[in-house]
């Protein structure tokens, strides 16, 4: 748009260039023995002197005075000019323009202010230039023509210029663009096979309607009825009626200016079938191979659209043998008598072309081996497009960038070579959160957090945070690089120290103090699959609040016989990832299976398992449905922890008696023993559900309070989570909502729980909610809101229905 707009604007300036009104000049011949120029300020005589076609020693007549008159206005420099005679002396006097001091834009939306300035810089209208009134008076009605091409006819354009000192002026343009006229109706005349709301909706003009607050589809616009008229012809000719035409088109608009109507008048002729299809041409691969792909057969309707995707895959298949410029001509043959076409498919490969160089552009943090890792296609050999494709897919998948474009240019000079160059628009890829807060509980809060998908434009991930308060003490440190080897394998290590109560996090009240170490590792098996493994060694240390804390978790703690868990803790994981683009996907599946073990000799023996899925399902321009599902269980598989516990009786020799374990009941006669258990997955180790957390999304009800619940001494009935994790959603993403890549609306269902263990599993327990949510990636951060109203719920839930995140990124 920004090179139409200078394009038109060029032309208008170069007419009006040509449009001078002529100076003085002398009437009778004589020889030039010295030029004077009188009137110059900003200009040198010298630049005078360079553009005039007149010097010392030459004839001036009256047809050498009108050329050198012309030569010195096409410099665009002088209002006026003038040739007197002094004797043998030639004068030239000038009346300098003025030069633009500041040139001011107010009041455009529609159209950027830089590609505004762009297109009058183009044409010497800029800051610094000579202002030429013609060339403004030009540009304004240039600039209502692309207004009202947008349907904007109410656009009001005011120039103004204000004087000042040493010939400068001020250059304001205020532009009051209006409301664009509406589509009110559309009126299709002559069609007779099809109804209008069948054809319409293929258009991307509509009368105005409920969706068209953010759709915007109708507004008017001339390139939109264009684009609409070659969608009607596509819509016929795809099924098969080749003499379909436009008769007429007619847009009328009302005298406020504020409605539109559309006609279009048509004849649809009659519909054709094929008769045959041939293949002809050098097709390089066997002819065999190159049917397999040609979609029309004989004796089915005539499809434009069948041959164009033919044509397509034809020249894939030959792209991806180096034939970049392979073509693939459909020629019919139409028998109108019998109403059927004949086609031939004819296959022109060009030369079989390598690539040269690969070059990118826009990567400003990002190091040009983090990119050049993850291409497929390669500099000297045979030019492919599935692998440029499969390129940019990876490129996508890593994160960092918002946008990813790949292009071939042809080498001068070679047509058997190119360069692919691909240009990215880099994204946030890290964050920084740093908080210092007080309140009366926790006292003073300080929390630093910071994150590196890709440290210093390396590829590496790096993670540093330390968080502490009077209940919370966290410090971790974690790295990760994702080319350790050459071949992709990943390599990385934790290492954490927390201390936390678990209560802020809406589940039971204990808390728990834990060191960590871990070393990960990742190995690819495929383009889209690989295998991870990590090992660790991990120590909880575990505390209860008396009356606060609930009996079971007391009780498991009480039957290990030690506050203290001793974990070495080996996962491994298969993944596979066929998304086409890491933050906003819009087809694609990603596929999950891990599996957790803490291996013999900790102090609990236990393993989890979890499955997760996600696939996005392209519906429309408009539309995106992911659908995502996650399950979890764990259970231990070592020797049960068995105790039991004996009461005694207060008496005078001991008023206030302690619990004392089963050896010792004989000799401390209990009045009562009760037999406690350690079996299960351990109960830190639960799984949860409900909230906005990633791994047990059902949005709509508290963080972590699905459910579960055990009630502490207290009588306070306190989230525990379970061993068994359901959890799914259905959600439609609307991508072109917020027109930017880095928003997303999307309307949502969301259902799950979590269950003590597999045999509590009950469907009839599921929760649900249905809802909406925006997710913005923001200069300030990643944001997500989401207003969840609940289906299905029980009088016991936490309900929560407006919720949001929020993170600080750079």
């Amino acid at each position: 748009m920004t090179r139409l707009l200078s394009r038109r604007l060029l032309a208008l300036a170069l007419a009006s260039a040509l449009a001078v009104p002529a100076g003085a000049q002398p009437v009778d011949p004589f020889t030039v023995s010295d030029i004077r120029v009188d009137g110059l300020q900003r200009i040198s005589a010298g630049t005078v002197f360079t553009y005039l076609p007149v010097e010392r020693g030459d004839t001036l007549d009256p047809t050498r005075a009108a050329e050198a008159i012309r030569a010195l206005y096409k410099t665009g420099f002088f209002e006026d000019v003038r040739l007197d005679q002094q004797g043998n002396i030639l004068v030239v006097t000038v009346t300098e323009r003025p030069a633009i001091n500041k040139l001011t834009i107010t009041g455009n939306k529609d159209i950027k202010t830089e590609d505004l300035t762009k297109g009058l810089a183009d044409i010497g209208l800029a800051e610094g230039d000579t202002f030429d009134r013609l060339a403004l008076d030009r540009v304004t009605q240039e600039l209502v023509k692309q207004y009202n091409n947008r349907g904007k006819y109410n656009v009001e354009i005011k120039p103004t210029v204000a004087r000042l000192d040493r010939n400068r002026v001020d250059l304001t343009i205020a532009i009051t663009e209006g409301k664009a006229a509406k589509i009110r109706h559309i009126n299709l005349v002559g069609n007779e096979k099809f109804q209008d709301e069948e054809i319409l909706d293929t258009w991307e003009s509509r009368e105005s309607n409920w969706l068209s607050w953010y759709r915007r589809d109708d507004q008017y616009s001339r390139e939109k009825l264009s684009g609409d008229l070659e969608r009607l012809n596509s819509f016929y000719l795809d099924r098969g009626y080749v003499d379909f035409s436009v008769d007429s088109t007619q847009v009328s608009i009302s005298p406020d200016r504020q409605d539109m109507f559309l006609t279009a008048g048509v004849t649809e002729g009659e519909q054709y079938k094929v008769s045959s299809v041939q293949v002809s041409g050098d097709t390089i691969l066997p002819k065999e191979e190159i049917e397999k792909r040609i979609l029309v057969q004989p004796d089915q309707i005539f499809s434009r659209r069948l041959l164009e995707i033919s044509s397509d895959a034809i020249t894939a298949t030959l792209g991806n043998v180096g034939y970049a410029f392979a073509q693939v001509n459909a020629i019919p043959d139409v028998d109108r008598e019998a109403k059927t076409v004949g086609i031939t498919m004819q296959v022109v490969p060009g030369p079989r072309v390598n690539v040269r160089r690969i070059a990118f552009k826009g990567n400003t943090r990002t190091s040009d081996e983090v990119l050049r890792r993850e291409m497929r296609q390669f500099e000297g050999s045979w030019y492919s497009q599935a692998a440029l494709d499969r390129s940019k897919i990876r490129l996508q998948g890593l994160g960092y960038f918002e946008t990813v474009d790949v292009e071939t240019q042809p080498v001068p000079g070679s047509p058997d070579q190119v360069d692919v160059i691909v240009n990215v628009k880099e994204t946030t890829s890290g964050s920084f959160v740093f908080g210092v807060g007080y309140s009366q509980l926790s006292g003073v809060t300080t929390q630093v957090q910071l994150s590196q998908n890709n440290f210093l434009g390396s590829g590496n991930r790096v993670s540093i945070e330390a968080n502490r308060n009077a209940y919370l003490q966290r410090y971790e440190f974690s790295f990760l690089n994702p080319y350790f080897t050459d071949s992709g394998v990943s390599l990385g290590y934790n290492l954490a120290w927390r201390e936390f109560d678990n209560s802020d996090f809406n589940t039971a009240q204990f808390s728990r103090t834990t060191r960590l170490g871990q070393v990960i590792l990742g190995i690819p098996l495929t383009e889209t699959d690989s295998v991870s493994a990590q090992l660790g060694v991990e120590s909880d240390q575990l505390f209860t609040f008396p009356g606060a804390t609930p009996q079971s978790a007391i009780d498991y703690i009480d039957a290990v016989g030690n506050r203290t868990f001793h974990t070495v803790r080996a996962e491994v994981g298969w993944a596979r990832n066929s998304l086409n683009h890491a933050l906003t996907p819009t087809a694609g599946m990603y596929q999950r299976l891990g599996a957790e073990v803490a291996l013999p000799g900790s102090t609990v023996e236990y393993y989890k398992f979890t499955y997760e899925i996600s696939k996005f399902w392209p519906l429309s321009r408009h539309l995106v449905l992911n659908t995502r599902g996650r399950i979890g269980y764990g259970d231990s598989y070592g020797d049960e922890f068995v105790r039991d516990i004996c009461f005694i009786a207060p008496t005078q020799q001991n008023p206030n008696p302690t619990i004392t374990p089963q050896e010792e009941c004989t000799t401390a006669s209990p009045d009562y023993v009760r037999t406690i258990r350690a079996d299960g997955l351990p109960f830190f180790e639960n799984f949860y559900a409900g909230g906005v957390s990633s791994q047990g999304r059902v949005r709509g009800f508290t963080d972590n309070t699905l459910g579960p619940r055990d009630i502490a001494a207290s009588g306070f009935a306190q989230p525990i989570g379970g061993s068994l994790q359901t959890v799914g959603s259905l959600e439609v993403f609307f991508p072109t909502l917020l027109d930017t890549p880095a928003a997303r609306v999307s309307a949502f269902l969301d259902f799950g729980n979590v269950y003590r263990d597999f045999d509590s599993f009950d469907a009839g327990e599921l929760r649900a909610s249905a809802g909406a949510s925006i997710l913005w990636r923001s200069p300030m951060g990643p944001i997500s809101i989401s207003y969840a109203y609940p289906l299905r719920k029980d009088d016991t839930d936490d309900i929560e229905r407006l919720q949001f995140t929020f993170g600080g990124t750079f």
